[in-house]
């Protein structure tokens, strides 16, 4: 398999395919994930747009960042990467934490439409064992601060943090304390483009609420569901997906 290209933005290279003709469309992966993730998606559209697919910085095969990103960070970098490829008022079709970075990019610039799957953004509301857990936390790791017991510190914030806090460490793992503690609501009420949500009925990642509540928030939304299916419903079925993007498109075909 030949490799592909990359481009430099801001001293940091990023992995990316690019194909087609017409109006442009942007392709972003969630957490943890790479620009693979999206290649159903990429072939199915590349005939009729131009389709952009890339690794964020600090996934797949681009590099990894300088210092922690924060969510307006990788936002940054869309925008750049935009600007380089000469693609203006694009499409974003998006998972997870691609969703977050697409929802910020168009609450300040122009996009004429979005796709978001499984979007997260939105923090969820703690529970009191949720709130205790935090504060036990907290406590032991001020106490062990004080005490310059770093080590343990580290070992036991891997005991109290997610999946994903687990599989990440140094700057990645700043990034995603940086990233989900970004919440997306006070922008949500910013986009104006239709935005379609698809969802799966048992995401336990982003539950189906945040979904609701995205709709509603949204000046121009529309929530399509998928049943008894997950946080990655879009990838586990594929075909129904691009059919639901080819309705969503329908228009936009040059």
């Amino acid at each position: 398999m030949l490799d592909m290209p990359t481009v430099n933005i801001d001293s940091h290279k990023i992995n990316y395919k690019i194909e087609g003709n017409g109006k442009p469309v942007v392709l972003l992966h969630g957490w943890g994930q790479n620009l693979k993730m999206m290649d159903f998606v990429f072939n199915h559209l590349k005939n009729n747009f131009k389709v952009l697919s890339f690794d964020f910085i600090g996934f797949g095969n681009s590099e990894q960042p300088k210092t922690s990103f924060s969510v307006d960070d990788y936002v940054d970098c869309l925008k750049k990467m935009l600007d380089y490829f000469e693609m203006e008022n694009p499409i974003l079709i998006a998972h997870s934490f691609g969703c977050r970075v697409a929802i910020k990019y168009a609450s300040k610039y122009k996009v004429h439409k979005m796709v978001l799957t499984g979007a997260a953004g939105i923090k969820p509301s703690k529970s009191l064992t949720d709130k205790m857990r935090i504060a036990i936390y907290k406590t032991i790791k001020n106490t062990l601060t004080l005490f310059h017991l770093f080590k343990l510190k580290d070992r036991i914030a891997e005991l109290f943090g997610s999946a994903d806090y687990k599989n990440t460490d140094g700057i990645m793992r700043e990034t995603f304390v940086k990233v989900v503690n970004d919440d997306v609501m006070d922008v949500l009420g910013l986009i104006t483009c239709p935005v379609l949500l698809v969802w799966g009925e048992n995401d336990e990642a982003v539950p189906l609420a945040m979904g609701k509540l995205m709709e509603e928030k949204m000046k121009d939304a529309a929530l399509v569901v998928f049943e008894n299916d997950d946080h990655f419903a879009y990838y586990h079925q594929w075909s129904r997906f691009n059919r639901v993007l080819d309705a969503m498109l329908k228009g936009d075909v040059e």
